[in-house]
């Protein structure tokens, strides 16, 4: 084993942590900051809201992916759940988006056979 308790056998490197700054109020509020040398950077901030002391926070974080595309995050996390914002999330078509054709003759077909009289 080496001194980081790691065998010889894991291939993951150690890293640097350039910065890890944080703050802790008697209010509850509390805000830190943390960047490693590979690039990974986390900053939150947040405080006790509401009768029941729930943490209403905000805050960002970022690294870079293994393709070496850049994965910025940033996020609200409050009464209503984790609210997460970047660019590299999925998005859905804009509304009103276009209705293919088949759709649209399936909607026709079934309008026509709600016209008809009831064979009953």
């Amino acid at each position: 084993m080496t001194p980081a308790g790691r065998s010889s056998a894991d291939s993951s490197e150690e890293v640097a942590i350039l910065r890890d700054e944080r703050v802790h109020e008697d209010d509850g509020k509390y805000n830190f900051d943390f960047e490693s040398e590979n690039g990974i950077r986390f900053s939150e901030a947040g405080s006790p809201d509401g009768d029941e002391d729930a943490i209403v926070s905000a805050g960002q974080y970022s690294y870079t992916a293994p393709d070496g595309t850049e994965a910025c995050w940033k996020y609200v996390a409050n009464e209503n759940g984790f609210q997460p914002q970047s660019d590299i999330l999925p998005v859905a078509p804009e509304f009103p988006h276009p209705i293919p054709q088949f759709v649209l003759d399936q909607i026709a077909f079934a309008a026509e056979e709600d016209a008809r009289p009831c064979p009953w």
